[in-house]
């Protein structure tokens, strides 16, 4: 049943699309989020994702659904990671932190800052991937292929500045990553961040009926939105 589960999980990851908010002004909460943690953040930090997706929450058991990395480039933080439907990518904190809402992302530092070698080698290699392809089907495998997906990305690029060592990296999830770079030593847990959105103004009641339709129309899209979530991954 696990492997079922995850199976459609897989399936909805390689079918769906992450809603891309190139182009469109960022909500200024975020801005002001990724301005509140940027000081805390160095090249090498990761953000594990807490989301939705019941497929990887039921295979890993872990609340761990998404991971990223963060490098600091002329004194701004910048996002890399791997996603369905968008492949690798480079984003500001601030996008990165919108896309990754209503969910909670959580800071794990190094525990001995990188050299300024290691910064620049896990620079060139992250963006030496940027535009590559993702891809979920071969974690069960442990094969490589054309895609990659997060944690394998994140292996990756900590194995190419000799942070940590894997045998199958398409195998690793993000459970098992911030499992391994944590008991080790390697990194240590840091604060954490909500991304709960604030509740939208509500559209005032012209009577009874008119509130009856807006608390359906809400409630019909939350759950639609969590079920997403749930089941497309997304």
């Amino acid at each position: 049943m696990r492997h079922f589960l995850f199976g459609l999980g897989l399936l909805a990851a390689l079918t769906c699309s992450q809603v891309s908010l190139a182009g469109e002004p960022l909500p200024p909460e975020f801005a002001a989020t990724a301005a509140s943690i940027t000081s805390d953040l160095q090249t090498g930090t990761l953000l594990f994702s807490e989301g939705d997706c019941l497929a990887v929450r039921i295979y890993t058991a872990s609340a761990y659904t998404h991971v990223a990395l963060v490098c600091i480039e002329e004194g701004e933080p910048f996002v890399y990671d791997s996603m369905n439907g968008v492949g690798v990518r480079r984003q500001s904190l601030a996008a990165y932190l919108a896309g990754e809402s209503p969910h909670e992302v959580h800071i794990l530092q190094p525990c001995r800052p990188l050299t300024a070698e290691q910064g620049t080698a896990l620079r060139t290699y992250l963006n030496s991937q940027l535009g590559r392809p993702y891809a979920i089907h071969h974690h069960l495998t442990g094969k490589r292929c054309e895609g990659v997906h997060c944690s394998e990305y994140a292996t990756d690029a900590l194995m190419s500045v000799g942070l940590i060592t894997a045998q199958r990296p398409p195998r690793v999830s993000p459970a098992s990553l911030a499992t391994g770079i944590t008991q080790t030593g390697i990194y240590a847990v840091g604060g954490s961040v909500d991304l709960e959105p604030a509740a939208p103004p509500q559209e005032p009641a012209a009577n009874r009926c008119h509130w009856l339709w807006l608390e359906t129309k809400q409630c019909t899209l939350s759950c639609c939105d969590k079920l997403a979530g749930w089941f497309l991954c997304r």
